[in-house]
């Protein structure tokens, strides 16, 4: 009997800055086993509570422009003067294995995804609930200088702006009901026909009789 396996997925959360798509992002890769992230790299400082390889690979500009170069970057984009991008050897890998990986990405990003792995891309935009509650999570994380503060909340209505673009929305209003959300979002894209590897084979040979 054929057995079914599956091509893998990224799922994109993009959202505006304090918006929810780091938090849900982890809270997300803690409820499956199946799921892992992919660890972008960076060329901004790393922050005190950060961890080389867990929330980025910070490396240097030298580097960052050699792996734009090489092709090594299924994204890049630089955002307040800092560059990111998604390493390709990774993704490709794990989609390969049957798995799903996690990225948190924004609007730059996923367009570019959208162009190099579209067929692999499932892509979720998230919302605040406010503009005021957006910027009192901003203040409230204490990470940035309120001049910072005030740059990311000018450019969060643009970045909204680009929802439409997105294969889902959600309203981030209360994190349990959002990874609940997320997790539903995931189980069906697992079992889209287009990425159920020998299901054609395995219904004919069932049904034969």
């Amino acid at each position: 009997m054929t057995q079914i396996t599956r091509r893998g997925f990224i799922m994109v959360l993009s959202s505006p800055s304090g918006a929810g798509k780091t938090t849900l992002t982890h809270r997300l890769l803690q409820t499956d086993p199946d799921l892992s992230l992919s660890v972008s790299v960076t060329t901004r400082a790393r922050r005190p509570n950060e961890v080389e390889g867990v929330a980025y690979q910070f490396i240097d500009r030298a580097h960052f422009d050699h792996m734009v170069a090489a092709g090594e970057l299924l994204e890049h984009a630089t955002v307040f003067g800092n560059s990111y991008g998604t390493p390709r050897a990774p993704v490709e890998s794990v989609l390969a294995a049957g798995r799903e990986i996690v990225s948190d990405l924004d609007w730059q990003g996923t367009q570019q995804l959208e162009q190099t792995i579209r067929a692999d891309l499932v892509s979720v935009f998230i919302l605040p609930p406010s503009v005021d509650e957006l910027e009192r999570r901003l203040t409230a994380r204490n990470q940035d200088s309120p001049e910072v503060v005030r740059q990311r909340m000018a450019k969060a209505l643009d970045e909204m702006s680009h929802w439409p673009e997105y294969d889902y929305v959600m309203v981030n209003r209360d994190l349990e009901d959002s990874v609940a959300t997320l997790s539903a979002i995931v189980r069906a894209e697992r079992a889209k026909r287009v990425r159920q590897i020998g299901l054609f084979e395995f219904v004919r040979e069932i049904s034969r009789r």
